[in-house]
């Protein structure tokens, strides 16, 4: 099935592209979720309609991405877990306490922006990364130390 992307699709297309699709995801999940339309004649003329209005909204979307990015450059994060031997943390460090923690810093951010390669079972020194912006990505450092035995928190 033929559909024209509304919007960003990962590992599919870009907004405005025609791509082939098989029928069922078309049907059940891009066109409910408004991510693309059937490839139609009049679903092109409606695509081209909305496509200034996109664009602006984009644009300024982009614009706050990128003032975010830049009060958040060089950002470094700490957390203090317990650990076993061999420094194996007693649970793990995960996207949730990153966005927790960045919310401590002023941030506001979802948890589904960052991503980390897998969750941190180990002490350590970790790279993460934000997404703001399809084009707007922040390189964050992850700092897991051995937390104290008595009377530290």
């Amino acid at each position: 099935m033929k559909v024209i992307l509304n919007d960003h699709v990962e590992n599919l297309g870009d907004r405005g592209t025609l791509v082939e699709v098989k029928p069922g995801f078309a049907r059940n999940y891009l066109i409910p979720q408004g991510l693309a339309y059937q490839a139609t004649t009049a679903n092109m003329s409606r695509f081209k309609q909305e496509q200034r209005r996109w664009e602006q909204h984009e644009e300024k979307e982009k614009g706050t991405a990128e003032e975010l990015a830049s009060r958040m450059t060089g950002i470094e994060l700490h957390f203090l877990r317990r650990a076993g031997e061999g420094d194996a943390l007693y649970g793990s460090v995960t996207s949730s306490d990153v966005a927790d923690a960045l919310t401590g810093k002023g941030f506001h951010v979802d948890r589904r922006r960052i991503v980390m390669d897998q969750h941190i079972k180990r002490l350590g020194t970790f790279q993460a990364e934000l997404h703001l912006h399809r084009e707007v990505r922040v390189p964050l450092t992850l700092h897991v130390d051995r937390q104290g035995e008595e009377g530290e928190a």
